[in-house]
């Protein structure tokens, strides 16, 4: 008894359906009898001593016993049983609110400075940037209305619209705010709203306008307006010639009373949209207060679902025992795959060569970038190509083997003699070659170990990407020698050190003197980047060709957009 007190269903009146199952089962049971063969043959009162039919009626009793059960599960699970409750936040439903602005010429007039149009885009700018929750729609309306922008609570998506409303986009002039406040109380229907607010921005009514408004008011819909322009008025250019544009006050303010809105001129700053309620949306009525949380029942019938499966597999065909072990199988734990499968070679079964080799070259790439050298090198060795040869010196240079880097460099530009980057960064590594060595250096080669210098670590970050000359301090192993004996005094050892401070200087003016030469090697930003194939730069320059001539017309899109949309809805082809 407990236990049921505990279940609560969701959706009670499925459980009327196992009602009919009883019915369902009879009807069947009578219709299989009907389409007995023996029949025909053998009278009724003899038909259940026949051993064939008795046989066969043992062989599939428990099977029909198996369909009524899995269809009385099925209606548990959609009546919705719950066996616990969970809390969930109340959600609260804010008012929408749908704009509509005048896109007529007249929004062109210099009354309000420089127009009304810019001064319109921006008052929606301020509204969409400081406006508390909701969805928000935008509509340009003049001949006709037109959505630019659906409901929506990403008001930063319609405000990338602003600059490209422009009388210029609508397909016909003209003052239709009727048609616009059909339109918009139409955007909040289809999306499910049965209340909101719609914002106009204009400058004139009549009594067609009117009437729409007290319309949609009954419909839940109220109407506020923002006027456009001054009571002077100000001219505006049309094809015709010079028109003339006064906002008309009193006809807005009864355009609003019978829309169940407000009316206020637009203003600077943002009293007049806190006078008219778009900054604070309204909450719909019978919501709680934001935060509270509520408990609601859980569905668990999903929990039923797998066992009416597997009471339904031995029903599809022969082979009972055949289904139930399959059932079985699909609940035991399967391998877990390795997480990352060794690389195939090249010309394996599953990589042509050159897959494998330009997976190589990305290893490659990723272990440079990490500052892994030397598995930057042992990947760069195996790719060919002069974009390979060009990474993989650039990799030896990295190392300090300088030697190795030039002949990589050499190697790449054999192979592609137009490489510039390749030629740049053979020359910098000669040069931290010729660097004179430091003073350690100089007392190994008088005791008849002095040669070339040994390799250095690559510059520090926030340097260019380039081999860097030799630092100031020794490091590693060179760093640790003692300095062989010298009779300079204190001071001496000073002035050499600052000497090859000096020296060092301008070494790095030379190169960076050099890296500013047209054709040279880019920023140090791009030296971590493998080389720009010719095919990839031809590319690119191309891209950038077309892309200046592409116009910079904002408006262009909503143009075409509203123009098939006036095409569509006059029911010509396009």
């Amino acid at each position: 008894m407990s236990l049921l007190s505990a279940v609560h269903f969701l959706r009670p009146w499925w459980l009327l359906a196992l009602l009919v199952l009883p019915l369902i089962g009879w009807w069947w049971q009578r219709r299989a009898q009907q389409r007995n063969p023996w029949r025909d043959v053998v009278d009724a009162h003899l038909l259940p001593h026949l051993l064939e039919a008795s046989a066969g009626q043992r062989a599939s009793a428990w099977p029909r016993w198996l369909a009524p059960f899995a269809a009385a599960l099925a209606i548990i699970a959609l009546a919705g049983p719950g066996f616990g409750k969970d809390e969930q936040p109340l959600w609260q439903a804010q008012e929408p609110l749908v704009i509509a602005l005048d896109l007529s010429s007249a929004t062109l007039a210099r009354d309000l400075p420089p127009t009304r149009l810019a001064q319109a885009r921006a008052k929606l700018a301020t509204l969409l940037r400081e406006r508390a929750g909701g969805q928000v729609a935008l509509v340009a309306f003049a001949g006709n209305a037109f959505t630019v922008a659906p409901l929506t609570e990403d008001a930063a998506n319609i405000a990338l619209f602003l600059d490209a409303l422009d009388p210029g986009v609508m397909p016909e002039d003209g003052h239709r705010t009727d048609r616009a406040i059909e339109w918009s109380q139409g955007l909040m229907r289809q999306a499910g709203f049965a209340r909101g607010q719609i914002l106009l921005l204009t400058d004139r009514a009549d009594g067609t306008d009117i009437a729409a408004a007290a319309k949609a008011n009954a419909a839940g819909y109220r109407v506020s307006v923002l006027g456009l322009g001054t009571a002077q008025g100000g001219v505006f250019d049309t094809p015709e010639g010079l028109g003339q544009a006064r906002l008309d006050a009193s006809a807005l303010q009864r355009l609003a009373s019978s829309g169940g809105g407000g009316y206020q001129a637009l203003s600077p700053g943002d009293a007049d949209l806190r006078a008219l309620g778009v900054l604070d949306p309204r909450q719909d009525a019978g919501t709680s207060v934001r935060g509270q949380k509520v408990s609601r029942w859980r569905d668990d019938g999903y929990w039923l679902l797998p066992v009416v499966l597997l009471l339904c597999l031995p029903l599809f065909r022969r082979g009972a025992a055949f289904a139930l072990l399959l059932a079985c199988g699909m609940w035991l734990p399967m391998a877990p795959a390795s997480a990352q499968a060794k690389q195939p070679s090249a010309g394996s079964l599953w990589q042509r060569a050159d897959q494998a080799e330009h997976a190589r070259m990305q290893d490659g790439i990723a272990a440079y970038k990490r500052k892994d050298y030397s598995g930057a090198i042992e990947r760069f060795s195996t790719v060919g190509g002069a974009e390979g040869q060009y990474n993989l010196g650039n990799a030896l240079a990295k190392a300090g083997r300088y030697d190795d880097a030039i002949a990589a460099y050499d190697r790449a530009l054999a192979l592609q003699p137009g490489l510039k980057d390749a030629a740049f960064n053979r020359n910098l590594v000669r040069l931290a070659k010729r660097m004179p060595k430091r003073p350690q250096d100089q007392g190994e080669s008088k005791d008849g170990k002095g040669g070339q210098p040994q390799p250095q670590k690559p510059g520090q970050p926030g340097q260019q990407d380039k081999p860097q000359a030799p630092p100031s301090q020794g490091r590693g192993e060179q760093a640790r020698k003692p300095s062989p004996p010298t009779s300079q005094p204190a001071q001496d050892a000073q002035s050499q050190a600052k000497a090859d401070a000096a020296q060092r200087e301008r070494m790095q003016e030379a190169l960076q003197q050099q890296g500013k030469r047209p054709g040279q090697q880019p920023a140090s930003g791009e030296r971590d980047k493998p080389a720009e194939t010719a095919e990839q730069r031809e590319r690119r320059l191309a891209n950038e060709a077309w892309l200046q001539r592409v116009p910079d017309d904002p408006g262009a899109l909503l143009r075409a957009r509203f123009l098939l949309e006036q095409q569509r809805r006059r029911g010509a082809t396009p």
